[in-house]
């Protein structure tokens, strides 16, 4: 199983970017699937996840401005992410557990900043 991300990059306050998660050796859609981030000097938290149904959950940080879907034609996990802040910056990170066994891509970074 193989996780890469991409999209990440820098924006400034108010803007957008769209994360991409491509899996290989899996088929994402019937995991719950997640985004995650960490920030420097701070523990790695959740920012979103959706479940192999469809269901979504957020991080009460970003509720309102972030959306994750799925492109099972592509085998994507995506993060939409509007009206980003400076403290949104860290870098995020996919994550999907597969029977138990859990596997991260190596990140991407957003760095939000005037």
């Amino acid at each position: 199983v193989q996780l890469v991300e991409s999209g990440g990059g820098a924006v400034q306050p108010g803007g957008s970017l769209r994360l991409s998660c491509a899996a290989s050796g899996i088929i994402f859609s019937i995991y719950t699937v997640a985004w995650y981030r960490q920030a420097p000097g701070k523990q790695r938290e959740l920012v979103a996840r959706i479940t192999s149904g469809g269901s979504t959950n957020y991080a009460d940080s970003v509720k309102g401005r972030f959306t994750i879907s799925r492109d099972n034609a592509e085998n994507t996990v995506n993060l939409q992410m509007n009206s980003l802040k400076s403290e949104d910056t860290a870098v995020y990170y996919c994550n999907t557990a597969p029977l138990g066994r859990s596997y991260w891509g190596q990140g991407t970074q957003v760095t939000v900043s005037s």
